[in-house]
């Protein structure tokens, strides 16, 4: 049984590549070769449930927006361009970003709900962000996240 999200990866390969749609073509062939050695880079082969193929899709657009980055510092427009496109190819696959207002309201959740916990000001970094990553769940940067509990528990 193949995952809903991995199909719809093999799906729109298949689309693009009979609309020889270079980019979008190879960026999810690049994309789909990530899952399946990931599905064997156990001792045993195994299907990759839907959360852990977002989680690769989220990685490989990750090093797309640092290639781009990178590309762009070194003067290659042309290559930077790329980078980031494909980046955009791949967030087609991801849940939305959180806005900074959606995220401020998950880490003010947790905040509190560790403070009910006892945990509070900086020393509860820790319990606040393993509450709040799940809720999180690849819809914004790790580093964005422990900035916005840290400004809270500043507060």
């Amino acid at each position: 049984m193949t995952t809903t999200l991995k199909s719809r990866l093999q799906d729109d390969l298949t689309a693009a590549i009979k609309a020889r749609d270079e980019l979008r073509s190879s960026t999810l062939r690049l994309t789909l070769t990530a899952i399946q050695k990931e599905e064997v880079a156990g001792t045993t082969a195994r299907e990759l449930s839907d959360a852990e193929v977002e989680k690769i899709i989220a990685r490989e657009a990750k090093k797309r927006r640092e290639a781009a980055e990178a590309f762009a510092q070194g003067g290659r427009p042309e290559q930077a361009e790329r980078e980031r496109v494909e980046g955009e190819v791949l967030a087609e696959y991801l849940p939305k970003p959180l806005t900074d207002e959606e995220l401020d309201a998950l880490v003010a959740e947790a905040v509190a709900e560790a403070a009910a916990g006892g945990a509070e000001g900086p020393k509860a970094m820790g319990a606040v962000m393993k509450i709040v990553n799940p809720k999180i769940a690849g819809r914004a940067e790790g580093g964005r996240v422990a900035a916005a509990v840290k400004r809270r528990l500043a507060g």
